[in-house]
């Protein structure tokens, strides 16, 4: 399978299993759909699952028990190249900001195509594709 065909399965996969469905911390959240997007890619996403966390303040636990100040230096560590967000294929992390001072520094997000993101809306409290605004940084997966 070509490699825009496996990023076009990987994302159809995540929006299979999260889009449209309530965010519910350690079932639903933006860790477990990018850690989603890593392996259906066939990428490790070890530092992302390790995290058993039912709560908010669960995920922050486990971020601030492993050493990480965000989102973002968690995906650094696992050695994802970064790249310019205007530059993401299908597949690829996109962090995007979250609420001042929420803890976690920005939130991941799944590139789609045409500029879209698989990605949380805090308004209807869903996962939603979506077209941002704003942006934190991305990753090549």
């Amino acid at each position: 399978m070509t490699t825009m065909l496996k990023r076009a399965a990987a994302t159809q996969a995540c929006m299979d299993r999260f889009a449209y469905k309530p965010v519910e911390p350690g079932v639903r959240d933006c860790g477990k759909l990018a850690a989603h997007a890593l392996h259906k890619q066939g990428r490790s996403a070890k530092l992302l699952n390790a995290s058993r966390h039912k709560t908010w303040r669960g995920a922050l636990a486990y971020l601030k028990r492993t050493g990480f100040a965000s989102l973002v230096d968690l995906i650094d560590a696992m050695g994802l190249e970064r790249i310019a967000p205007a530059a993401a294929l299908p597949g690829d992390l996109i962090a995007l900001p979250s609420e001042e001072g929420d803890g976690f520094g920005c939130s991941l997000a799944v590139a789609l195509d045409n500029g879209r993101v698989l990605a949380l809306n805090r308004v209807s409290g869903l996962i939603e594709p979506m077209i941002p605004h704003m942006f934190v940084c991305a990753w090549r997966v």
